[in-house]
């Protein structure tokens, strides 16, 4: 049998993944920067960029954060919670649903077609289903049902497909701008497969390099963080990750792992007094790789032949044991069989989707325990470039700085463009800047790579 590319979305087989969903980070609609009402205070040795973008995922209306995340105290177990069916009518998927690789689009993937398998076992051909969402947990339910001759519409609320994947494609840059999922560790086999199979190019993002005002550091050893999970985990007692820290003898403050977490929040949206230890998320495995290509792809072709509606947010789902009435934002109302629910979970926090009747306690005793972390991601162009690094991945140590991990794509693809990723609290404060508050801070933060 000939395995096309929209077969191999549905697949969804197993295997590790460890791409962030946002890191990969966030979206709305961004845009070049217009004018500034003022000009960015230059620093010494870093120009100002030729071209930059930036995300806005803490804000996005339609996403309120990045990627999720397990807070302290909370079981892994919570998510199958949030994705168990009510009344066979409404279904849940998302990367927030999935136990064993949430926040990735692995596990976003793996939602869609364990969701797509629970409508599969109780609907019959010709049931019209609504799916809610079209990133890639709703690109996969929906090929999977629309192959299963189900009548499948999706709705999304924005002006495009994609959702947490978002790859801009703009003539100023010479490469499409991934402000969302686009990095991953290695290992990931299947993710490089499928990225093959679009024919979309991957970039290998090697080596790291550790870096403190005074010049080039010693690597930081994960060792004794990954030392301080194992004995928070054989604990009787969740306990936070700067907790389990302590415990084992360690520094949270202490430059170096200050560093180490910075980046770990890059990945998680939440800083290690926020994270569970007992789940807490990994750093990608090095060495780190990216999409260099257009993603949207991994979207589009599922969605190939199924009816899809843009700019169409839903406001309200009433459902009964007989079918689901969904409202769209304009009033009108449509009646399917189905549901199929696959927004971020910050959207069902801020109760922007109204349920009636409510869902049941299990479901929103898991939305509200859950986390939706914090991402936000910089892309700068440069006409020429102004550090002397072959590093591809920049951490900065025991600097007051706003964004300490920058990923320089100059030696895998010869443009002169500087990624900045930021997460947890200081993602949030970068997300309140404006936009010449936003270049100044990545300037500042740069200042120490210029030579």
């Amino acid at each position: 049998m000939r395995i096309t590319r929209r077969t191999l979305l549905m697949g969804a087989g197993v295997g590790a993944v460890s791409v962030l969903l946002a890191s990969c980070t966030p979206d709305p609609e961004p845009t070049p920067t217009p004018t500034p009402t003022r000009e960015p205070q230059p620093q010494p040795g870093v120009p100002e960029p030729s071209a930059r973008l930036r995300s806005s995922w803490t804000t996005d209306p339609f996403s309120y954060g990045a990627v999720s995340f397990t807070p302290v105290g909370v079981l892994a177990e919570t998510r199958s919670q949030l994705a168990r069916p009510v009344v066979d009518r409404v279904f849940f998927a998302g990367e927030a649903t999935d136990v064993d690789e949430p926040g990735t689009m692995r596990g976003a993937i793996r939602s869609g077609a364990r969701a797509a398998d629970e409508v599969e076992d109780l609907a019959e051909a010709g049931e019209r289903i609504a799916v809610i969402g079209a990133g890639l947990a709703g690109a996969t339910v929906a090929a999977r049902l629309a192959a299963a001759d189900m009548q499948v519409t999706v709705f999304e609320a924005r002006d495009r497909i994609g959702g947490r994947v978002h790859s801009v494609v703009d003539d100023s840059w010479p490469m499409p701008v991934q402000l969302g999922a686009w990095l991953f560790g290695e290992g990931d086999d299947d993710l490089r497969e499928r990225m093959e199979a679009w024919e979309i190019g991957t970039v290998d993002l090697a080596p790291e390099q550790w870096h403190t005002p005074d010049g080039d550091a010693d690597p930081v050893d994960p060792q004794p963080l990954q030392a301080a999970i194992a004995a928070a985990q054989a604990a009787p007692a969740d306990v936070a990750l700067s907790d389990a820290l302590v415990e084992a003898g360690a520094d949270p403050e202490d430059p170096s792992t200050a560093a180490l977490l910075a980046y770990l929040a890059t990945r998680a949206g939440a800083d290690a007094a926020e994270l569970s230890s007992w789940f807490p998320p990994l750093l990608p495995a090095a060495p780190v790789a990216g999409a260099r290509d257009d993603l949207t792809p991994l979207v589009e072709d599922a969605l190939d032949g199924v009816e899809v509606s843009l700019s169409s947010p839903i406001s309200r789902l009433a459902y009964d044991d007989a079918g689901v009435s969904v409202r769209l934002g304009t009033g009108e109302a449509l009646s399917f069989d189905r549901v199929i629910v696959t927004v971020p979970l910050g959207v069902l926090q801020e109760q922007d989707l109204e349920f009636d009747p409510p869902l049941p306690f299990v479901n929103r005793t898991a939305i509200g325990t859950l986390g939706m972390g914090r991402i936000e991601t910089i892309w700068l162009q440069f006409d020429e470039p102004f550090w002397d690094t072959e590093a591809a991945i920049w951490h900065t140590v025991g600097a007051d700085v706003g964004i300490r991990t920058w990923i320089n794509l100059r030696p895998a693809t010869g443009e002169n463009i500087l990624v900045g990723i930021v997460g947890g609290a200081a993602a949030e404060e970068f997300a309140d800047l404006d936009d010449t508050e936003a270049l100044e801070s990545a300037m500042e933060s740069l200042a120490i790579y210029a030579p």
